[in-house]
């Protein structure tokens, strides 16, 4: 069976005096946590909430978080994750959307849960720390500890969170029992030996996200380790956490690890207690991995996911082997190919990654579709977008991901870039990945993102937005010249435009509209 909520049961069962999460010097044993998962879902029973129904929680990294996700479960509910950062505009969608009728938040965000509850099915709303005017605290919402776990079967729905909606309205994502105990299970077994009552994991990458939630948070409790949150990602926070507590586990995205390798005192800190540092959320570039290596020395493994398909279904490991620059091998059970539009396979190269000046990428790549028991169920109530994502296809259901890569003949992935992202210059594909990684490999370079912009000749072409090192003496026409020297002329960027940061989504992914200016 895989049921999400019964395998953290076994969990505290067999492990009730470890550590299930530890916040602000205060450790919540698994006996604690599944007590309080009990008086949780008894809380939410008593508010009437039925299996299936849906409760919002709208927090940053907090046990509450954790509680009441797991409790939720344990009530048999659904649960909607949501964006702390967002505001009542955003978070309306995702409540009439829902049919969401609990929600817990902050007091300080619960003003935006006001402002739309009129609007929704939302009948009660829970505020940790203190209740204000419309609100019940989490404290006094709580109910029985031994409340029975609801019988929910593995094909349930578990999880509603949304896609970014960067191209349009966010869509409900829905996610099974079966989808995220299997990939919990999956994430965990790719730790070297698996995942621990030994292993601390630093959890600063978002709850709402699926990234935080299945492979930080829920791989984690499958196994029996400790989950350390953090409300919002601070480089020194982060260093101080692992070095105190001595963290074995981190995840992370490519901006965070590009953040640690820029600060002042990186030289100095001591991060050797980690045995595995994983990233994901989009393509970390070369030269940002080999710096962290050389300055922790501890390796970062990539992977890739989406959450549509809770989310990996690639990761490099230990025992298998790493190649840098790829995603890796599909996980176990997990199928995935490359294919053109008529949805014919394309062959892999010998051996990756390939030589970009050598081999033209338009002949290797293909989009990547993927199958397996990690993949959604479908988007909630939006039967023509499901037509257009899945492809039956030899006895299997396919997920278009969206995403351009290639393989090789040992099974290794490559993303060159998501497909919307590509740019069509003169009749030339140019992939703003490869540029973004030269532009990485500057001494001068910091952070930086490729996008294509409109071009009466061309039609578009390429731009750079580069965020230099403090102090570094360089100009736009340098940067330019140095992308010329080391790319086909059509790929260096025409233009290049300084700028104190990148926009940023709070996973770390570039918001690369808000740079065209979309």
């Amino acid at each position: 069976m895989t049921n999400l909520i019964t395998n953290v049961a076994s969990t505290a069962e067999e492990h009730p005096d470890e550590t299930a999460v530890w916040y602000d010097g205060t450790d919540i044993s698994y006996r604690e946590f599944w007590g309080q998962t009990g008086a949780f879902a008894s809380g939410l029973a008593d508010a009437g909430v039925e299996a299936g129904g849906r409760v919002g929680i709208y927090l940053p990294n907090l046990p509450q978080f954790v509680i009441g996700f797991h409790g939720t479960l344990r009530a048999g509910g659904v649960v909607v994750p949501m964006n702390p950062q967002y505001k009542s505009r955003e978070i309306d969608h995702m409540l009439s959307d829902s049919g969401a009728e609990v929600v817990v938040t902050l007091p300080d965000l619960a003003e935006h849960v006001a402002e739309v509850r009129d609007e929704t099915d939302v009948h009660t709303v829970v505020t940790i720390g203190q209740a204000v005017e419309g609100t019940v605290s989490f404290e006094e919402f709580l109910g029985n500890p031994a409340f029975e776990t609801a019988d929910r079967a593995d094909g349930d729905i578990a999880c509603q969170p949304y896609t970014s909606g960067t191209t349009g309205t966010p869509k409900g994502v829905l996610l099974t029992h079966d989808n995220l105990a299997s990939n919990a299970e999956m994430s965990a077994s790719l730790v070297p030996d698996g995942i621990s009552t030994d292993d601390k994991q630093l959890g600063v990458l978002p709850l709402f996200h699926i990234y935080g939630m299945t492979v930080v948070m829920n791989a984690t409790l499958f196994d029996g380790g400790a989950y350390y949150p953090l409300p919002a990602w601070d480089a020194q926070q982060a260093f101080d956490l692992i070095e105190s507590q001595e963290l074995t586990l981190m995840h992370g995205v490519p901006a965070m690890y590009n953040d640690a390798i820029n600060q002042p005192d990186a030289a100095e800190r001591d991060l050797s207690s980690l045995r595995l540092c994983g990233v994901g959320g989009s393509g970390i570039p070369v030269e940002v991995l080999r710096r962290f290596e050389e300055l922790f020395d501890v390796k970062i493994y990539e992977g890739y996911g989406l959450t549509e398909t809770s989310p990996v279904t690639h990761f490099n490991t230990p025992e298998k082997g790493r190649r840098v620059g790829s995603i890796g091998k599909t996980l176990p059970g997990v199928s995935a190919m490359i294919v053109d539009d008529d949805f014919e396979t394309i062959p892999p190269v010998d051996e990756g990654p390939v030589d970009e000046d050598e081999v033209d990428l338009d002949e290797v790549t293909g989009e990547v579709v993927v199958s397996g028991p990690n993949v959604m169920q479908g988007y909630h109530n939006r039967p023509e977008a499901n037509e257009e994502v899945f492809t039956q296809h030899d006895g299997k259901r396919w997920f278009h991901t969206g995403d351009i890569g290639y393989h090789d003949a040992d099974g290794y992935f490559y993303i060159v870039d998501r497909e919307k992202h590509m740019i069509n210059t003169a009749g030339y594909n140019v992939y703003p990945r490869e540029v973004e990684e030269l532009l990485f490999e500057h001494e001068a370079v910091a952070d930086a993102a490729v996008v294509g912009i409109p071009d009466d000749r061309r039609g578009e072409t390429v731009k750079a937005f580069v965020v230099p090192k403090p102090g570094a003496d360089v100009t736009p026409e340098a940067i330019k010249q140095f992308c010329l020297d080391n790319l086909a002329e059509y790929k260096h960027p025409r233009e290049v435009e300084f700028v104190d940061e990148l926009p940023r989504t709070t996973t770390g992914k570039v918001q690369k509209f808000e740079l065209r200016g979309e």
